[in-house]
C-alpha cells in the first residue's frame, strides 16, 4: 500500500471516529448513451443468428454505486447516478444541462461520432470517463485533457496478447482479419504489437465472404490458411460473422488466438483470483447476467470516483477531479495490481485477462515482461509512444 493510500485509509478511520460529515454532500455522475444506439440492438447474421450483442452497462455502474454505500454512510457522502440518453442531434443540448448540473463525471457510452461531438462541445473543466470504446486514436491523436478511461485500448489488448505469444515462444504469427473499419483498427495494433514484442507476422489474409468462383481463396478457411508456415493464428474479427469458423479448421493444426479462442479482455466471468468470484456473484445477482469487459470499466469508472473522493475528503467537483487525475491514486480493480491514469493520455493501468470461452489462462503482463518504471506500462502505449498532446 502505498503512503498516500495509508494516508487516505487514516482519514476514513479519523472520519468514522468523529461521526460523519456535518451535511449530506452528493458526488454526482451522469451516465451518457444514444438513443436507439446500433451498438445495443441485435446483430443478427444472414442466418438470423446474433452472436455478438451488447448490454449497455448499466448493471455496472449500479454494482459499484452500491459498493460504495458503506463508504458514503461513514463520510457523510452520497454517491448519485443520472441516466441521460439522448438522440445524435440532442446530445449538445443534452450536454449543456448536464455541466450545468455540476457532476463531477459524465460516463461516456457513445459511438465514435458522438464522442467526438461531445468532447468537442464540452466545457474544458468537464471530465469525461469512456467506458465504452477501445480504439487507440482517444489515447493518440484525439486524445483529450478531460477524458479518462477505464476500457483498455486495442494496443493494450494486442500487447497482453503479443506477450503471451512471446513467452510461449510462437512467434511466427498468421493474421486472418476481416475488412471492416473496426477490423482496419485492430489489426494495426496486433502488427504493432507483433513489432514491439518481437513477433514475426508471416502474412495477412483477409476474408471475404463471397459466391465469385475466383475468390475461392478468400472465402475458404482451409485455403486462406495454407501456404504459410506458422506457429499460431491471429484472428481480428470484430463482428464475429467468420472467425467462429476458425478453430480446428485451419489447413495447419495451430491454436488461434484473438477474437476467436485465446481472446485478451478487461474482464472474464471465469476469473478466479483477487476477489473476482465475489465481483463476479454480486453481479450477477443484480443483473442476472455475467459480467462482461463493458460492465467492469462502467464498475471499475465509480470504483475509481469513489476512491479519489476518499482521498480528497470532499465532494467538491473540482477536489475529486484532481484526485482522479494524480498520480498516486491506487484502485483496488479486482485483478491483483491496484491501478491508477496514465498522466500521458489517461488511461487506465490495469492488468488483462486472456480467456478461452471458460477458462482465464494468463494474467498480463506476463512473467518476465519488464518496464522501468511500472510494469502494467508494457501494455499499451508508453508515455514515449503516444502522440496525445494533452
Amino acid at each position: 500500500m502505498t503512503f498516500s493510500s495509508m494516508i487516505a485509509r487514516a482519514l476514513l478511520l479519523l472520519f468514522l471516529l468523529s461521526g460523519p460529515l456535518a451535511a449530506q454532500e452528493a458526488v454526482r455522475l451522469v451516465y451518457l448513451g444514444l438513443e436507439e444506439d446500433p451498438y445495443y440492438e441485435p446483430q443478427p447474421l444472414y442466418t438470423g443468428l446474433s452472436l455478438r450483442d451488447h448490454q449497455r452497462p448499466l448493471e455496472g455502474l449500479h454494482l459499484g454505486l452500491r459498493d460504495t454505500r458503506v463508504l458514503g454512510r461513514a463520510l457523510g457522502l452520497g454517491f448519485d447516478l443520472e441516466e441521460v440518453t439522448a438522440a445524435a442531434e440532442e446530445l449538445p443540448q443534452a450536454l449543456a444541462a448536464i455541466e450545468e448540473s455540476g457532476p463531477v463525471a459524465i460516463l461516456l457510452d457513445l459511438p465514435p461520432e458522438a464522442m467526438a461531438a461531445a468532447l468537442h462541445a464540452a466545457a474544458p473543466e468537464t471530465l469525461f470517463v469512456n467506458i465504452r470504446d477501445s480504439a487507440d486514436r482517444w489515447r493518440r491523436e484525439d486524445c483529450a485533457a478531460n477524458l479518462l478511461h477505464t476500457m483498455p485500448s486495442d494496443s493494450m489488448l494486442s500487447d497482453a496478447l503479443a506477450q503471451y505469444l512471446r513467452a510461449r515462444n510462437w512467434t511466427d504469427v498468421l493474421l486472418v482479419r476481416g475488412t471492416t473499419p473496426a477490423d482496419d483498427e485492430e489489426a494495426r495494433a496486433a502488427k504493432g504489437s507483433a513489432a514491439k514484442f518481437g513477433l514475426r507476422m508471416v502474412a495477412e489474409r483477409a476474408f471475404e465472404l463471397s459466391n465469385d468462383p475466383r475468390q475461392r481463396e478468400r472465402s475458404n478457411i482451409a485455403l486462406l490458411t495454407g501456404d504459410a508456415r506458422y506457429d499460431v493464428v491471429w484472428l481480428v474479427d470484430a463482428l464475429g460473422d467468420f472467425g467462429r469458423f476458425l478453430p480446428y479448421a485451419t489447413y495447419a493444426p495451430r491454436p488461434v488466438v484473438g477474437s476467436e479462442g485465446l481472446v485478451p479482455r478487461a474482464w472474464h466471468w471465469t476469473f478466479e483470483r483477487y476477489g473476482a468470484p465475489q465481483l463476479n456473484q454480486r453481479f450477477r445477482r443484480l443483473a442476472g447476467r455475467d459480467m462482461s469487459s463493458g460492465d467492469w470499466a462502467a464498475w471499475a469508472a465509480v470504483k475509481a470516483i469513489a476512491e479519489a473522493t476518499v482521498q480528497a475528503g470532499s465532494a467538491a467537483p473540482e477536489e475529486v477531479r484532481a484526485v482522479l487525475r494524480a498520480p498516486d491514486l491506487s484502485v483496488d480493480l479486482y485483478k491483483g495490481v491496484r491501478g491508477n491514469f496514465r498522466p500521458w493520455n489517461g488511461q487506465l493501468r490495469q492488468p488483462l485477462l486472456l480467456a478461452t470461452s471458460n477458462a482465464v489462462i494468463a494474467v498480463a503482463p506476463i512473467e518476465g515482461f519488464a518496464h522501468e518504471t511500472d510494469a502494467l506500462d508494457t501494455l499499451g502505449q508508453d508515455r514515449t509512444e503516444t502522440a496525445c498532446a494533452r
